[in-house]
């Protein structure tokens, strides 16, 4: 790898048995955080409403199939989602299926190469993590990856 690039920080905690009964909220990004998912407007009476594109309506059919799938938002360029992984396979298993699912629907790569995990450690983790998931869209102005 050339000097130039940076260091990519191992994300995954070392120890942790990633195919392990547990709770998990997981961020997976399109590539150059394009915004080819969704679209986010607001319905004139401070509602806002989330607009699937076509990619965003086949990543969808492949999130509702992802065993374990707890609660996810299609947001425009990237994913968030709760999995309760019970299978006995991996999350890199798991998401790895998801992304080369939608890949040979859509006929080209969309995603970046990693995704971002966090183990969630109890119930108000898990609380907090759905209520993001529920509020994020209406904060898509604000949201850090709204490139």
């Amino acid at each position: 790898m050339p000097k130039d690039f940076p260091k990519r920080k191992w994300n995954r905690l070392k120890d942790h048995d990633y195919s392990a009964d547990a709770y998990y909220f997981l961020t997976v990004c399109t590539r150059n955080r394009e915004c080819i998912l969704s679209k986010i407007s607001a319905d004139g009476q401070n509602n806002t409403v989330l607009a699937l594109t076509p990619y965003g309506e086949i990543a969808d059919s492949f999130v509702r199939s992802i065993p374990g799938i707890d609660k996810y938002v299609i947001m425009p360029n990237h994913i968030h989602m709760i999995i309760h992984k019970t299978n006995g396979k991996s999350l890199a298993s798991d998401v790895r299926s998801f992304k080369g699912l939608t890949t040979k629907r859509i006929g080209k790569s969309i995603w970046q190469d990693y995704y971002y995990d966090h183990i969630i450690r109890d119930e108000e983790d898990y609380l907090t993590k759905w209520n993001y998931i529920d509020s994020n869209p209406g904060k898509w102005a604000e949201d850090e990856y709204n490139a």
